[in-house]
């Protein structure tokens, strides 16, 4: 499959989940892991927002990329009723 139909399946998945609660974990390099929860708030071409839970920081959003989750950069957990899941992508 090609990477730009994986993103495109990527992008796909989040639009079905907007709204929904979820957790991100984010390697931003030199063993800096940041792992935080909130809400999908919007997908757009390239890349999709995320409201962070932030006590501190009000109402703070986080935007990650489609292809951070496709190199495992980023990783999503949706938070349901039925439980947690991972979405995982794998390309070529």
């Amino acid at each position: 499959m090609s990477g730009q139909s994986v993103i495109s399946e990527i992008k796909r998945d989040l639009d079905e989940i907007v709204g929904m609660r979820i957790r991100v974990r984010a390697n931003r390099g030199r063993r800096r892991i940041v792992e935080r929860e909130g809400t999908l708030e919007r997908t757009y071409a390239n890349h999709f927002l995320i409201r962070l839970d932030d006590k501190h920081a009000g109402n703070r959003r986080g935007s990650y990329n489609y292809a951070d989750l496709l190199t495992e950069v980023v990783e999503l957990t949706v938070c349901g009723q039925d439980g947690e899941r991972k979405l995982t992508y794998h390309g070529q």
